[in-house]
């Protein structure tokens, strides 16, 4: 059974970082282009970076450029993302997606359950 599992969502202050994990297991994610979303409370589900297969290219949204670092390590079938900078407005839940294309596009097949990331004083 093809799963991704996010981890590292948690409680942090304003200006605080984060590094988010999404994991595969029942299969490898090197062929896979990986996204990250977000969706907040009472928003439509948002899209904020992605890497290709091989992690040599990556795009970021404009709300999360400059503070936000998409990066992979196929070797541990995971995907990070670092989060810097966070401010309230970063608070929603964090998603990861695979796509069935080695570059990113608009289309992901398996998605994780999310982990919930909340900035606040």
């Amino acid at each position: 059974q093809l799963q991704l599992v996010e981890s590292g969502g948690d409680l942090v202050q304003p200006g605080g970082s984060l590094r988010l994990s999404c994991t595969a297991s029942g299969f490898s994610l090197y062929y896979y282009a990986i996204g990250w979303f977000r969706q907040a409370p009472g928003k439509e589900r948002e899209g904020i970076s992605c890497i290709s297969s091989s992690g040599s290219s990556t795009n970021y949204a404009d709300s999360v450029k400059g503070r936000f670092t998409i990066s992979r390590d196929n070797a541990k079938s995971t995907v990070y993302l670092e989060m810097n900078s966070l401010k309230p407005e970063d608070t929603a839940v964090y998603y990861c997606a695979a796509g069935p294309y080695l570059y990113c596009s608009d289309r992901y097949d398996y998605w994780g359950q999310g982990t919930q990331v909340t900035v606040s004083s």
